[in-house]
């Protein structure tokens, strides 16, 4: 597949003012920040609606999916504590710019996304705009289990509960960052896994997401 991307100071001066929006909004992880000002949003776009790119909002990708708003994307990015090196699994690839943004911090991405066309898309235009992740097409509500232990999980969609079988894939010392709640509303949920079968939980701020849909979600 052929793209014909461009990335000039048009659209390098509206990432600027998007992370200026970001700050105001509390967002002050001066790495994630940097990640946002990096990653061409706009890639992610029908070229009809680059106007669209960096707006702090939402919007539609297909398939009943949306990119997140990148406030949203700041929020959870930021309370991984992502490290250089850190393994990090993905539940929700989606149109792979939080993928994007995880690979900037030097982040190493396990991503699962379970609509097919979206992971075709995903597959190919990722790796053309420089970022190499391991792609997954399946069921996100039951992890990776062949490649865990990870240190960080994210899961961008609204789940009901917090699914074990992610907890059973979180390395010891590592954090799962997860929305729960219902179909309208979630909580951002943070747990940090202290041993084995020991967890700290922490309920944050509410958000709204798409659904989390799979055998241990919706």
């Amino acid at each position: 597949m052929a793209y014909k991307f461009v990335d000039n100071y048009r659209e390098k001066g509206a990432r600027k003012q998007l992370v200026d929006i970001l700050k105001k909004k509390g967002i002050d992880d001066e790495s994630v920040l940097k990640a946002i000002g990096k990653v061409p949003r706009h890639y992610f776009f029908d070229e009809t609606f680059w106007n669209q790119a960096y707006k702090d909002i939402a919007f539609p990708i297909g398939e009943g999916q949306t990119i997140s708003q990148p406030y949203t994307v700041a929020y959870q990015t930021q309370l991984l504590h992502i490290k250089k090196g850190n393994k990090v699994l993905e539940i929700g690839t989606g149109s792979g710019y939080q993928a994007c943004i995880l690979m900037e911090l030097g982040a190493k991405v396990y991503t699962i996304e379970r609509q097919e066309k979206l992971y075709e898309r995903t597959v190919q235009v990722l790796p053309y705009m420089g970022y190499k992740a391991h792609f997954f097409l399946g069921d996100g509500s039951k992890g990776i289990p062949e490649h865990a232990p990870y240190d960080k999980i994210i899961v961008t969609a609204g789940a009901p509960m917090v699914p074990e079988e992610l907890l059973r894939q979180l390395a010891i010392g590592g954090i799962l960052v997860i929305p729960v709640g219902d179909a309208e509303t979630q909580k951002m949920v943070t747990i940090l896994k202290t041993a084995e079968n020991d967890y700290e939980r922490h309920v944050l701020d509410t958000f709204r997401f798409v659904p989390l849909v799979g055998d241990r979600a919706w």
